[in-house]
């Protein structure tokens, strides 16, 4: 049973980011694959730009706030990035959070929601691939893009999900959960090398 991390990247006043991230978490939960189920957001994490000394490989962190951040995401085994589409890429702070670290990303499934005008938030997602498995991360294929998510945010500020999302997301969690399974493997401790 896996630890799934449901990240929202967006920090911007009045975002939607965080209701489709509490639909996503909500989902998530019954769809009960995972073990501990987590909704991180960016707006609520200390993580001012690019202020460590040493490159992330290292793991030598001097401030207290990237080892919170280190902690938080080395224990987790899968992701959701819930992730809005800016001139047809994704945020900075996104970028910037997934900056901060190097090794806790490695060998980790991440499925993509996404969210913005007639495409969905499909191009920032697309762009996103590229980082992720560089940093030895697998994105899976099932994802949810929610195109015109404005108009989905009820007057209380629910999200109406679509019948397409609820499946869609359904779908994603079971992709995320067998990835996860077959990558855990390669996520365990190395065995020390024997010296002749």
């Amino acid at each position: 049973m896996a630890h799934l991390k449901i990240i929202v990247a967006s920090t911007r006043p009045g975002r939607i980011g965080l209701t489709i991230g509490r639909w996503v978490d909500a989902e998530a939960r019954e769809h009960g694959g995972f073990e501990e189920v987590e909704l991180i957001d960016l707006a609520e994490v200390n993580l001012p730009f690019m202020n460590e000394p040493n490159h992330p490989r290292l793991g030598q962190y001097v401030h207290q706030h990237t080892r919170d951040w280190s902690a938080r995401i080395a224990e987790g085994d899968a992701f959701v990035f819930v992730m809005p589409e800016y001139n047809y890429g994704y945020n900075a702070e996104l970028k910037n959070a997934i900056d901060y670290l190097h090794n806790e990303w490695h060998h980790k499934p991440v499925a993509l929601v996404s969210y913005g005008g007639v495409a969905g938030g499909t191009r920032a997602a697309q762009m996103i691939k590229q980082v992720v498995t560089t940093l030895r991360m697998t994105p899976v294929f099932e994802a949810v893009p929610i195109p015109f998510a404005h108009r989905l945010v009820d007057e209380d500020g629910s999200l109406a999900a679509t019948d397409a999302m609820t499946g869609s997301a359904k779908a994603m969690f079971d992709e995320l959960k067998r990835v996860g399974e077959a990558l855990r493997p390669l996520r365990a401790p190395r065995p020390a090398a024997v010296t002749p």
